[in-house]
């Protein structure tokens, strides 16, 4: 009963600040109400934490955001914080008011990280990358939104949990960006494949600091891996003349759209499908060609996103591609949930980036031919 007082004590305080009182006045009385759980919120019953959570939530729709933001400073640490204004300051447009209680706070649903994932812009992605634990649902959110710095702190985190879909985005991110080659590279937790696909696209002096910085169980595992990826037979290079020819006339005469592509893979007319889906991104062939000859069907899924082609046209894209293993009914039935999930935006992004990653690198291999 001792504890239980000091709530009630306030409450005549409290009417007074929120009905006549100054910004001053009600600022007070919010630092005196933190106060009093600070010091008693251990000991409260949930009935008791209730009503501090009812009196906080009355106060911060009342004070200005400095003072919000020194409430969010105090609570973020408390494992027994009251919920509803922990999800009220969380939700706060201004990042000086969320981000403690985002990158700190227990008490912050998996709901409301990724409402806010979804809504807010990257300062508050950036907080939500760094904290202790992030739940799959979160992190798909992220990679799907998330800006360079975002996505770089969210991949060095090792507290961060990821889906296939989440993996597969990070690792396209990646495309672009040396530094998160080797943040992913050094996660324990990537699986194998993510990890070859990571390699097979990596530059050589990315592969060889990241074996050199990596610890001794996963530098095995990357050399394993590179070791497999030598062992390929590098891609045969093709001449999409007569076919580049044939899909420009079409584009031209705005007849490149789904339903050619959709009869150009039904006839295994690859080369085609290859240019087809290269002009409706805007990007080399070469580029379109090294994903329809890989390994991974996932990342056909991007290109063919941003390209606006339908399920049943992919569907058949990856059904014939040739010199590819037969896919299964459970890998077809994922991919399919996955090309669902991947937004048009995203996957045109992606694009761009793998695009500006072709324009860089093409300069710098011409140099080093004329030296």
């Amino acid at each position: 009963m001792m504890a239980q007082q000091p709530a009630h004590s306030i409450i005549a305080e409290l009417e007074e600040a929120v009905r006549d009182g100054s910004s001053a006045k009600r600022i007070k009385t919010l630092r005196r109400v933190t106060d009093l759980f600070l010091h008693d919120g251990e000991r409260l019953s949930d009935e008791q934490v209730k009503v501090f959570d009812d009196v906080l939530c009355l106060l911060i729709t009342r004070v200005e955001s400095r003072a919000k933001a020194e409430l969010s400073k105090r609570l973020a640490p408390i494992d027994y914080a009251p919920f509803e204004v922990i999800q009220h300051l969380a939700k706060d447009d201004k990042i000086e008011v969320a981000g403690e209680v985002l990158a700190h706070s227990s008490r912050v649903s998996t709901e409301t990280l990724v409402e806010v994932a979804s809504t807010k812009g990257q300062d508050h992605l950036l907080a939500i990358s760094g904290r202790a634990n992030i739940p799959e649902e979160v992190t798909d959110v992220i990679v799907d939104r998330g800006e360079v710095r975002v996505i770089r702190r969210l991949a060095n985190n090792a507290g961060a949990r990821f889906s296939e879909a989440g993996y597969s985005g990070i690792v396209a991110h990646a495309e672009s960006d040396d530094q998160l080659v080797e943040i992913l590279g050094l996660r324990i937790d990537l699986p194998t494949k993510f990890l070859r696909e990571l390699l097979h696209r990596a530059k050589d002096a990315v592969r060889a600091r990241l074996l050199s910085i990596a610890p001794p169980a996963l530098q095995e595992e990357i050399r394993e891996v590179l070791d497999e990826i030598a062992r390929e037979e590098p891609a045969v290079r093709r001449s999409f003349g007569i076919a580049e020819q044939l899909v420009k006339l079409m584009k031209e005469l705005n007849e490149l759209d789904d339903a050619a592509v959709f009869q150009f893979a039904e006839a295994g007319k690859f080369d085609e499908v290859i240019v087809a889906i290269a002009l409706l991104n805007d990007v080399e062939p070469e580029m379109i060609a090294r994903l329809m000859e890989g390994h991974r069907s996932d990342l056909i899924l991007i290109p063919c996103r941003a390209a606006r082609l339908n399920w049943p046209t992919v569907e058949t894209i990856l059904s014939n591609r040739p010199a590819a293993q037969p896919i299964s009914a459970q890998t077809m039935e994922q991919a399919q949930r996955d090309f669902r999930r991947l937004s048009i935006e995203t996957a045109q992004r992606t694009v761009r980036f793998w695009q500006l990653h072709n324009r860089i690198e093409k300069p710098a291999e011409g140099r080093t031919a004329a030296s």
